[in-house]
């Protein structure tokens, strides 16, 4: 049983050959514990709540949402930073063998955290003060036994090369460093055991504008050389914009919506959906009075208390007595957009004017 709890379950693949990642039920409850000298679990706060959705190989797939919506815990669930409460992540290897990542435990999960790997939010903190861009980009070679001596150096001075760096930065400190070369590096440290899925957590929220411009396309001529598969957990719906080829749509845990770019900047099935596009920087100023901004009122649901019914309802213009009762469950409309929500066919909403 040991052997098997490490392994993880593996099936052959039956479902299209380009997926390769696919989420069923996910959920990851954090508990919560009284402050006594017993820690009784008091109630659980759903971080990620039935989460199901599939990843295709090659492509670019963004998470956006309101802040605490659950996007960057669906991602380290992914990672396996956390362990999910329930659910299935099945990964699809090259050879097409199927591997539930959620039952995989201990020294099982080292050859998928080479196949996954993840670019953090922050470029300060994510960087080891301590060690020289050397260690840090060349760790991940080191602990996984790939190269040492003067074949790591060979290594990291090609992986800061296609990430914009030159190779003597090797022996310099993060601290010498703007945060737009920070992040450089950790784009390089990612990429340096040549993983298939790269896990990107609002990795240019941090940085000014114009270097964000430059990660992005960055981030684009990598996935074309390293045929890469973004996951891309951002808040910014004009980075997604720039850079999404389908996009799920948070709330409070669950999803909302999922569609291709066109489908979600253009034409949003979800009332939560239509108040973020409205929300989209018009830049032309003959557009900037195309659509009224939709300020939603209240409070974002707490995930440790949500409301009864769909999750968005207290907040919803739309909402219907229907929805307070019962929750909509995630389902296919036509061509591949997905919505939870009852009255999607009957609503007209507003995507972004002009795109």
């Amino acid at each position: 049983m040991a052997t098997e709890a490490t392994q993880g379950s593996q099936t052959s693949v039956s479902s299209n050959g380009a997926t390769l990642l696919e989420l069923k039920n996910l959920k990851m409850h954090f508990p919560i514990t009284n402050p006594g000298l017993l820690r009784k679990i008091v109630g659980h706060v759903k971080a990620v709540d039935d989460v199901s959705l599939t990843i295709q190989a090659d492509e670019t797939f963004a998470l956006v949402g309101e802040s605490g919506c659950g996007k960057t815990t669906l991602g380290r669930c992914i990672i396996r930073i956390y362990q999910p409460t329930e659910g299935e992540i099945n990964y699809v290897e090259p050879d097409g063998t199927v591997v539930d990542l959620a039952t995989v435990q201990g020294k099982g999960l080292i050859p998928y955290r080479r196949a996954i790997r993840m670019i953090f939010q922050d470029p300060y903190s994510s960087l080891n003060p301590r060690r020289k861009v050397l260690q840090i980009v060349g760790e991940p070679l080191v602990r996984n036994k790939i190269s040492s001596g003067s074949e790591l150096e060979d290594r990291v001075a090609d992986l800061l090369r296609k990430v914009g760096l030159r190779p003597e930065y090797m022996l310099r400190y993060p601290h010498a460093f703007s945060g737009g070369e920070r992040q450089r590096i950790g784009v390089a440290r990612a990429l340096a055991l040549n993983p298939r899925l790269v896990i990107a957590d609002e990795a240019v929220s941090a940085l000014d504008v114009s270097v964000q411009a430059q990660i992005l396309n960055l981030l684009q001529e990598l996935q074309a050389e390293f045929d890469l598969t973004y996951i891309f957990v951002a808040h910014d719906l004009s980075v997604v914009e720039h850079i999404a080829d389908r996009v799920a749509v948070m709330y409070v845990g669950k999803l909302v919506e999922v569609g291709t770019r066109q489908q979600i900047f253009t034409a949003p099935k979800h009332p939560y959906t239509e108040a973020l596009m409205s929300a989209v920087p018009k830049p032309d100023p003959r557009l900037r009075d195309a659509g009224a901004r939709i300020r939603l009122t209240g409070e974002v649901a707490d995930p440790a208390n949500p409301p009864s019914g769909c999750y968005f309802h207290p907040r919803c213009r739309y909402a219907q007595d229907r929805c307070k009762a019962e929750g909509p469950a995630l389902r296919d409309i036509g061509r591949g957009h997905h919505v939870a929500c009852y009255f999607a066919e009957q609503l007209e909403l507003k995507g972004v004017a002009g795109m």
